[in-house]
């Protein structure tokens, strides 16, 4: 099924839950005409890897199912995407930005900049605009899933379209 053009069809998780239709990222493409599906499923707050959780979730390849990370380059804040599997390079972060280091963002710090809970954070409709990068690899796939801005919720669109709404660049981030 092809996302249509601002529409986001809500496909129920595996426990019938559907979730909300409408969260700051969706109304970020809606915005921009950008199509898009929305994916719900039961998300387990105790999972350790909660991308890969997302992706065992919807019975996606991990490598589709894109994790969004919240780091600091030299002290600011930027947003990674790269898939679920992966882990980034703090290195090539920090190059990317042309910055000398990078480092994770603590939680509770990404929460307030992002507006989103962890597990719920997305690249899209942040609080806060932050550069963004998305792990070039992604580009590969025709369809890829990112955080909707909701615990339980992945927006499925194309990668192209993620960079145009994030007004991102991709480049490559993973170790």
């Amino acid at each position: 099924m092809s996302p249509g053009a601002g529409q986001g069809m809500v496909r129920a998780g595996r426990d019938g839950h559907e979730m909300a239709r409408t969260t700051p990222a969706t109304l970020a493409l809606q915005r921009l005409g950008i199509g898009f599906e929305l994916v719900s499923y039961a998300y387990e707050p105790g999972a350790e890897r909660i991308g890969l959780q997302a992706a065992a979730a919807i019975g996606e390849d991990p490598a589709r199912v894109l994790k969004t990370l919240i780091a600091q380059v030299d002290g600011q804040p930027v947003c990674l995407v790269l898939p679920s599997d992966c882990e980034a390079s703090l290195k090539k972060v920090a190059a990317a930005f042309g910055g000398k280091a990078a480092a994770m963002m603590p939680g509770p710090d990404a929460e307030r900049m992002t507006g989103y809970k962890i597990g719920g954070i997305s690249p899209l409709g942040q609080k806060r605009r932050l550069p963004v990068l998305v792990e070039q690899a992604a580009l590969a796939h025709p369809l890829v899933y990112v955080n909707g801005g909701q615990r339980g919720l992945q927006l499925r669109l194309a990668p192209e379209d993620l960079l145009r709404a994030a007004q991102g660049r991709a480049t490559a981030i993973i170790a």
